[in-house]
């Protein structure tokens, strides 16, 4: 597993953006992507399948808010906090079984206005899995509510795209060509 911590401000999206990166990328090496979320409720699917030819490379979302759901649909172990880096990474590692995926990402956290569950407000984790790993990022994010959703998924589209850039091309088991 690996951490990381970013105590950083809201940004919002950035234009020529992280989602750009992720479709080409996505495209030429052929990874199928997936996203599991509870804190931005949908919000992380809608932007991803706004990428260029996601029809090709995305394979889809849920949406696990309740703890119930998590737990029988995804795979996070009874008794988990919803807010913590294990949440994070287990809904992670349920979606990319699910999809059948090469890469997913959630989210999961306490968008405000107010503290939850011993969290204070803008408490994010984005948790990712590959075939190779699994690891999480706490963000601590400072605005309301819609502040910290919007941050959160512009972070969570970077994090594709970084971890993106670190897979290799897709290979026959679902149907790359070998090289000629």
């Amino acid at each position: 597993m690996t951490g990381q911590d970013d105590h950083s401000q809201p940004t919002g999206s950035d234009g020529p953006s992280a989602l750009e990166h992720l479709s080409r990328l996505a495209v030429e090496r052929r990874v199928r992507v997936g996203v599991a979320e509870s804190l931005t409720s949908g919000r992380l699917a809608s932007t991803v399948g706004a990428g260029d030819d996601a029809s090709d490379w995305f394979a889809g979302g849920i949406v696990a808010y309740l703890t119930d759901v998590k737990e029988r649909v995804l795979g996070v172990a009874p008794g988990t906090d919803p807010c913590s880096a294990e949440c994070a990474e287990q809904l992670a590692r349920g979606a990319l079984r699910l999809f059948d995926a090469d890469l997913c990402v959630s989210t999961t956290g306490v968008g405000g206005p107010g503290g939850q569950g011993g969290h204070p407000a803008g408490t994010v984790y984005l948790g990712w899995a590959t075939a190779d790993g699994v690891g999480h990022r706490r963000l601590a994010l400072v605005g309301d509510p819609e502040e910290v959703l919007v941050a959160s998924v512009d972070a969570a589209v970077r994090l594709l795209a970084f971890h993106a850039e670190g897979l290799r091309p897709l290979g026959p088991r679902r149907g790359g060509r070998s090289p000629e």
